[in-house]
C-alpha cells in the first residue's frame, strides 16, 4: 500500500477586527455563497505566504502574520484536498471586492443567519472554538458527512 496521494492545498483566513470579519459572497458556482477568502496554494509557495497573497488578490487587504488554527480536508477523484485555516487581526490597505466576489465587513454574529457556502457553519466553529482543530468531510454516495475533530 502506497504511503503517498495526491493533495491540492488551499487556504482560508478570518480576519478579525473589533467583532466583525471579512466575507465575500463567491460568485463561482462550483462553491457559491458567503464565506471567508482564500485560495490555491501555488506549486513550492510557503502556506503562510499563500495566504497573505490570496487575501491581497481578493480583498485589497495585506494581513500581518497570520495564525494557523485548523484544517478541513476531504478526498474526492483520488485527490486529497487539504485547506489550511488561518486567522488574521493584523492588517493594512483597503478594502475592495475582487473577480471573485464582493467583499465587505460583517458582524460575526450574524453569519449563522447568513447564506453561507455549503459546509461553512462548521468551518465557523473550527475558527471560534479552540477544542476543534479539523473539520474533515467524508463521502457516503451522493452525500458528505462532515466530522469535527
Amino acid at each position: 500500500m502506497s504511503k503517498t496521494e495526491k493533495v491540492v492545498f488551499m487556504n482560508m483566513c478570518m480576519i478579525c477586527d473589533n467583532g466583525k470579519v471579512v466575507v465575500i459572497n463567491r460568485k463561482k458556482p462550483d462553491w457559491p455563497g458567503i464565506t471567508f477568502p482564500g485560495g490555491h496554494v501555488e506549486p513550492q509557495e510557503p502556506f503562510a505566504d499563500s495566504v497573505i497573497r490570496e487575501i491581497r488578490e481578493e480583498t485589497g487587504l495585506t494581513i500581518q502574520s497570520p495564525v494557523l488554527c485548523g484544517i478541513t480536508d476531504w478526498c474526492e477523484d483520488g485527490c486529497r484536498y487539504v485547506v489550511f485555516l488561518y486567522k488574521a487581526t493584523r492588517f493594512s490597505g483597503e478594502l475592495q471586492s475582487s473577480v471573485e466576489g464582493e467583499v465587505w465587513w460583517e458582524e460575526f454574529e450574524k453569519l449563522s443567519g447568513m447564506k453561507l457556502t455549503s459546509g461553512m457553519e462548521d468551518y465557523l466553529r473550527v475558527f471560534s472554538e479552540n477544542e476543534l482543530s479539523e473539520l474533515y468531510f467524508r463521502n457516503e454516495g451522493s452525500d458528505w458527512i462532515s466530522e469535527l475533530k
